[in-house]
């Protein structure tokens, strides 16, 4: 594999920079190679840089793993759809309609930021006052609890956005049940009856969000809840709706939902990773350089930046005093809770 070696230590911004300009993979060297395949596997985006590199001469040994990638990535799609519609069928006698979320809903819909994308379990949004109903129906169904613990089966009830995980007991594939799309425990509240209201059906029977709520929704989800894993993935979804849907309308909506700060963030850092975004504020630098923490191998790097954006997270989901509840009861049980995961 020839090419120029590589000048700087390798993170994030390398597989920035390919999927943004596939061709600038042509410079790089086995070296390179090897930190760009194995960053973008762990950021669960091999999938993807194998679509943004079709047409792009590879060596030899890449493309073959890029076109296992695909192939991968390609199974997964038929396993999530099917998922779905297994939802479907178990919600359709009590007449709830299925609102698909993240990786499913975008390649349900056929969007650019499902093509190669990684889709781990099925997430559905719901109405709140249904839950019951919903529960009832997917345990008939076939899927059963994940979480045993009484403790962290009453958090979920009570505080966060979605019911305890559930597993089919034959096919052992997860869904999550979303009444909203932050825990109830958060500083904001998004309008949950408005994102189910404009949702559209993509499919017969398989609803998904407004291209603007599923902005919101990535933003949300990185910026108002979680401490940026999966940032890069999550913010390439953003670049992917954004350059299909544009953003007209987009800061209306995310004021509605009370999320037009977070929202801003993440167009602005999309920008800077995959767009035309040339310069970002202090404080956005502080987010790439979180998002971009890996090396060469494809390990997690700048510890004590992962470990900010950690406590981060778990001050943005509860109020002080309910964080140091919860963290005491879970550490007394010995294992992470809710609000880790």
């Amino acid at each position: 594999m020839g090419g120029a070696m590589m000048r700087r230590a390798p993170d994030g911004w390398l597989l920035a920079r390919a999927l943004r300009l596939p061709e600038s993979t042509l410079a790089l060297d086995a070296q390179g190679w090897t930190a760009l395949l194995a960053i973008a596997r762990a950021e669960q985006m091999l999938g993807t840089l194998a679509w943004r590199l079709d047409g792009v001469a590879v060596p030899p040994n890449v493309g073959r793993i890029l076109e296992d990638a695909w192939r991968s990535v390609e199974q997964g799609r038929v396993v999530a759809l099917w998922e779905a519609e297994a939802a479907r069928r178990a919600l359709a006698p009590i007449d709830e309609r299925v609102v698909l979320l993240k990786g499913t809903a975008f390649v349900a819909a056929d969007l650019l930021a499902g093509q190669g994308r990684s889709i781990g379990d099925l997430d559905i949004l719901v109405p709140r006052a249904s839950l019951d109903t919903i529960e009832a129906a997917l345990l008939d169904a076939g899927w059963e609890w994940v979480k045993p613990d009484p403790y962290d089966d009453a958090y979920y009830r009570q505080w966060m956005h979605e019911l305890p995980p559930l597993i089919h007991r034959d096919r052992d594939r997860m869904i999550d049940v979303h009444h909203t799309i932050l825990p109830l425990t958060a500083r904001i509240t998004p309008n949950a009856a408005a994102l189910l209201a404009d949702a559209g059906e993509v499919a017969p029977g398989l609803w998904a969000l407004s291209p603007e709520d599923m902005v919101v929704h990535a933003a949300a989800h990185l910026f108002a809840d979680g401490d940026l894993a999966g940032g890069m993935r999550n913010l390439w979804d953003v670049h992917c709706l954004v350059e299909q849907d544009g953003v007209a309308g987009l800061a209306e909506r995310a004021a509605m939902h009370g999320l037009n700060r977070e929202v801003a963030r993440a167009l602005r850092l999309a920008a800077a990773l995959y767009g035309d975004g040339a310069g970002s504020r202090l404080v956005d630098r502080l987010y790439l350089r979180r998002v971009t923490a890996r090396d060469g191998w494809g390990r997690t790097t700048r510890p004590v930046t992962r470990m900010a954006f950690y406590i981060r997270s778990h001050w943005l989901r509860m109020p002080p005093a309910m964080l140091a509840r919860h963290l005491w009861t879970k550490w007394r049980k010995g294992g992470a809770g809710p609000a880790s995961g």
